[in-house]
């Protein structure tokens, strides 16, 4: 009985704990020349192995009161050892126009700000090894062409 007890209030402690975490933001700044806010992100998970950029993206929005939470761009987290606590860099832009004109391509891709049409293997290096036998104009013309 004592044994059933036990187990008991361990599956109820279990059910009841939360899966929550709590983002605090540090550093933040204003770059107007880049029109974003810039800042260093603490995320606290005790409860979690990691937290989703999207999740993320969520709360920020929330803490910040953005409309659209595509204009923010989360990335380089660490999970410091132990776990619980992770911290990485984010951007607020002022509008998604800007963020398209300064983010790297692959951080718009991550965004869902930009649509990748990838060709297969094998006809990229058959337009790679066309373009060495071309010299100006035409290896541009066909380096360019999809």
């Amino acid at each position: 009985s004592c044994f059933f007890y036990f187990f008991f209030i361990l599956y109820y402690f279990l059910l009841m704990r939360s899966k929550t975490f709590k983002v605090l933001a540090r550093k933040i700044k204003t770059n107007f020349l880049l029109k974003r806010k810039q800042f260093v992100l603490d995320v606290l998970h005790p409860d979690l192995p990691n937290v989703p950029k999207k999740e993320l993206q969520k709360k920020i929005a929330e803490v910040f009161k953005i409309n659209d939470p595509s204009v923010i761009f989360l990335f380089g987290f660490k999970t410091k050892f132990g776990g619980g606590h992770s911290s990485g860099f984010g951007f607020i832009y002022f509008d998604i126009k800007s963020a398209r004109q300064i983010e790297p391509r692959y951080r718009l891709v991550r965004n869902n700000l930009l649509e990748i049409q990838r060709s297969s293997g094998k006809q990229r290096k058959e337009r790679k090894n066309r373009a060495t036998k071309k010299r100006g104009k035409e290896k541009s013309k066909i380096q360019n062409a999809n």
